[in-house]
């Protein structure tokens, strides 16, 4: 099994395919070329254990570094790809050579959303998306500091906790009306959000951002469209992110919001895959395509691109799930509530234990559970081999949940 696979991108999904290329026999060569300095490594654990100095590069490594050499893996750091001519199979690279690729693997992730308004350059107005992004932002924040944070989402909201963790101040500016608007219902929105104040963090929802004030080039606060000005000495926005689709895009890939995939992540040209954030992909659980950012997304996509190229069957589809850690709070989130008719919370909020099931009619959507694991593993299974449950069961923490089955 011969051949050269080239590698776009070292991060969870790129370093994954590559090791899973030769975890499935591939005896070809491989290129993973990555524009950090750093070998792959885990993400999620930079807004929490990186942040407060709990983690390193070593430590979220997805492997030693010695193992790309010992495993034949040309691992190319600090560069980038900028061209990728599908005529001639070639690559052409930031450092001017080329490459050569039987198989190509798109994985060139996603960039964080920077806002567009006055003063977003100045010291102290970041996003958080590297390690070196939470290598700078772990030494401004500490006690006597204040940290706020552009955009309510998990990333924003882990932060936030992790500033407070390590004695700043944090407050959370939210454009809606409700942290998590876009990715969890109200009830998870309530519940966390009176969490976060137990814990001392400040909330301005409704809050538009018009700009950052600073002085001598250092951000001192972020103006709101009310007039009002919210002092800080950092600023961490967290928006959103754009998928690193342009590559793709010009080589005459069709992108949607993403580089356009099959399920087994395969593009249009038989000869190139895409995988991780970057991708538009299938959900066939939901019968639509849709963009995932999920370590769970990035390791299926990669088992499915190696798979392939390895002449193995492909692997059987999974639920999409995520997580995000804040304080004691376990979130795990399974499913997405596409077309959902009802909810139904199983548990008492109160007791900072319960989960949030999402319906269409008697098969279960998506479940996002808080310190609920049983609720979330069930759930996950539920989602994914669209087994009916009964309502008024789930409903019922005196039934367990092998029992809700309808």
């Amino acid at each position: 099994m011969g051949g050269n696979v080239v590698i776009l991108g070292a991060g969870h999904a790129g370093g994954s395919a590559a090791a899973l290329l030769r975890q499935f026999g591939y005896e070809g060569h491989i290129v993973m070329v990555g524009d950090e300095p750093l070998a792959p490594y885990q993400r999620p654990p930079l807004s929490k254990a990186w942040l407060k100095g709990e983690a390193d590069g070593e430590a979220l490594a997805l492997r030693p570094e010695e193992f790309y050499a010992e495993n034949d893996i040309d691992f190319r750091a600090g560069v980038t790809a900028t061209k990728i001519v599908r005529g001639g199979r070639t690559v052409e690279l930031s450092d001017g050579s080329s490459i050569p690729y039987e198989h190509l693997i798109i994985a060139t992730g996603a960039r964080a959303i920077r806002l567009a308004v006055e003063g977003a350059d100045l010291d102290g107005v970041m996003v958080l998306r590297t390690a070196a992004d939470a290598e700078e932002l772990k030494h401004r924040v500490g006690p006597g500091k204040r940290v706020a944070v552009v955009g309510g989402g998990y990333i924003g909201l882990e932060v936030a906790a992790s500033a407070r963790a390590l004695g700043a101040e944090a407050v959370v500016i939210e454009r809606e009306a409700r942290v998590l608007a876009r990715v969890a219902c109200p009830a998870l929105s309530t519940f966390v959000t009176g969490y976060h104040k137990t814990k001392g963090v400040a909330f301005e929802l409704e809050a538009n951002v018009g700009g950052f004030a600073g002085e001598g080039g250092k951000l001192t606060g972020v103006k709101l469209g009310d007039g009002r000005t919210i002092a800080c000495d950092v600023a961490v926005v967290g928006v959103g992110a754009i998928p690193n689709d342009e590559l793709a895009s010009d080589a005459g890939l069709e992108t949607a919001r993403g580089v356009v995939v099959d399920d087994t992540a395969r593009t249009a040209d038989p000869a190139i895959f895409a995988i991780g954030d970057v991708t538009h992909r299938p959900l066939p659980i939901y019968e639509r395509m849709f963009r995932l950012e999920s370590v769970q997304n990035a390791l299926e996509q990669a088992r499915q691109a190696a798979a392939i190229i390895c002449g193995r069957p492909p692997p059987a589809p999974e639920a999409p799930w995520n997580w995000s850690d804040q304080y004691d709070l376990k979130l795990q989130m399974a499913g997405l509530p596409f077309e959902a008719d009802a909810t139904i919370v199983r548990g008492d909020p109160a007791t900072a234990k319960f989960a949030v099931f999402h319906l269409k009619g008697d098969q279960i959507q998506a479940v996002e559970a808080v310190n609920a694991p049983p609720e979330f593993m069930a759930g996950k299974q539920f989602i994914l081999n669209r087994k009916p449950v009964s309502r008024d069961k789930l409903a019922d923490t005196s039934i367990s949940m092998k029992e809700v089955g309808a």
